[in-house]
């Protein structure tokens, strides 16, 4: 049997993963064979080291290992796996002379022990709490994470969709590794917003972050404006100038549309991230960097260099990382709470009462394709506060009966304003359930069934 094998036919969801280790092959192949029937994805490997290799801090599932494995026996995988997350629930499979050592092992953090002989029920049951228990913990992690990024100072991505909810996750994943990132997502989706987030959660915020756009420079600036210059290394060149780069050293640089960057200029570029060193115009010294670069493109990159207009080179180092922002009508559930946020900003600029909208504006608000993404909702929120009055919102020509009724049914429609409704009486009653109950006129369960179904935690709407 190979070292690896997937016994699975589907991964059947969020922690439903096993790594099972066990150096007999043919109690390996029987325990393959049954989290198969289970539904259960597994990975399945003959010794420990190589399965300890697949063992990450986000890991989205258990561990089931023999003890009596040689070089590395179930005892040493536990350890070493608690070293990368000591939340990962490992599961020892133990002959009847283990017992003692099982129970002390436990002490120690093993979640639980099957003996030798055990019922394929009984082992299915105990890895499914212990799945259960690893989707909790998971679950908790993000949460706090999401809490904790709301909460802080500065630029935040807000939302409560699966694709916002992914992205925040992404953006963790990676926050502090040195790996440059490529954010794509379409005009007004927020690309300087993520740039922004991403530089200001990382270690590298009290540094510099440097934003240019590669369309709004002139070709013939760009290479200075980028690498800077030293006096008189080109006409017009009167003084020193420091470049994008060297001022964002120890920090971020955002390069927002680079598809816009000529050819001519984007091999300069890959050696600089190749690099991490930049030669300014005139010199012959290298100033060595210590920065990360973000990229941003509303385009196919990859499209682009098939057809000779983008490097493929630079597309692929600068595609080690990719967040894709979803488009607002993607999200469109998403659009009250972003509405609120823009038009509270706006009357505090403008210095105007906020006045929450009616539901058939909300609706309105709701069917709208959004072609401008959030540049066009916070451009609408600050109208709506300039004028002080419920203006009906108006459809774009475009946007036929048939086109609206195609995005949203009417149990969608039902569903967004029900979220809507949910979501603003848990944030008027700072997330107290039972204040929350009488004011919604439902029952305590059906409340956390409707709070579970849309993605809604009382922790997030506490009072700081």
């Amino acid at each position: 049997m190979p070292n690896n094998a997937n016994t699975s036919r589907t991964d059947s969801g969020f922690g439903q993963h096993v790594i099972v280790v066990d150096d007999d092959k043919a109690i390996l192949n029987s325990l393959s064979q049954t989290f198969e029937l289970a539904d259960i994805h597994s990975q399945c490997f003959s010794g420990a080291t190589l399965a300890l290799e697949h063992v990450e801090r986000d890991f989205p599932g258990v561990i089931v290992t023999d003890i009596n494995m040689s070089p590395m026996d179930g005892l040493e995988l536990m350890e070493q796996a608690h070293q990368i997350d000591p939340d990962i629930p490992v599961i020892l499979i133990t002959g009847h002379g283990d017992i003692s050592t099982a129970v002390n092992a436990m002490r120690e953090g093993a979640h639980d022990f099957i003996e030798k002989p055990f019922t394929n029920k009984h082992l299915i049951s105990v890895v499914q709490r212990a799945l259960e228990r690893r989707r909790l913990i998971q679950e908790n992690r993000e949460l706090r994470l999401e809490l904790e990024a709301q909460s802080a100072p500065g630029p935040r991505i807000l939302g409560n969709t699966p694709g916002i909810r992914r992205l925040r996750n992404q953006i963790h994943q990676v926050i502090d590794t040195p790996a440059d990132i490529l954010i794509h997502g379409e005009t007004g989706t927020g690309k300087e917003l993520v740039a922004r987030y991403l530089h200001e959660q990382s270690t590298r915020r009290n540094h510099p972050f440097v934003a240019i756009n590669c369309g709004a420079v002139p070709e013939n600036l760009i290479e200075s404006e980028l690498f800077g210059h030293a006096a008189g290394a080109f006409t017009g060149a009167e003084k020193k100038r420091v470049g994008k780069f060297e001022h964002a050293n120890k920090g971020t640089l955002f390069l927002d549309e680079i598809e816009s960057m000529p050819l001519s200029l984007q091999v300069k570029i890959l050696r600089v991230l190749e690099e991490r060193a930049v030669e300014p115009l005139g010199t012959n010294s290298l100033v060595p960097l210590d920065i990360r670069i973000v990229a941003a493109t509303k385009t196919d990159l990859l499209a682009l260099a098939d057809k000779g207009e983008f490097r493929q080179d630079l597309y692929y180092r600068l595609n080690l990382v990719t967040l894709p922002i979803p488009p607002l009508r993607e999200r469109i559930s998403d659009v009250p709470l972003l509405f609120e946020h823009f038009a509270l900003i706006a009357a505090a600029r403008y210095q105007r009462t906020y006045q929450p909208p009616e539901p058939h504006f909300v609706d309105s608000l709701l069917q709208h394709h959004w072609p401008g993404n959030v540049r066009e909702l916070r451009n609408t929120a600050e109208r709506h506060v300039i004028t002080g009055c419920m203006q009906n919102f108006e459809f774009r020509p475009d946007d036929t009966e048939r086109e609206i009724q195609s995005r949203n049914s009417l149990q969608e429609r039902v569903e967004q304003f029900e979220r809507m409704v949910i979501e603003q009486t848990l944030k008027e009653r700072h997330g107290k359930i039972k204040d929350s109950l009488v004011d919604l006129g439902v029952a305590r369960k059906t409340l956390y069934e409707k709070m579970k179904k849309y993605g809604l935690e009382k922790e997030q709407f506490k009072s700081p």
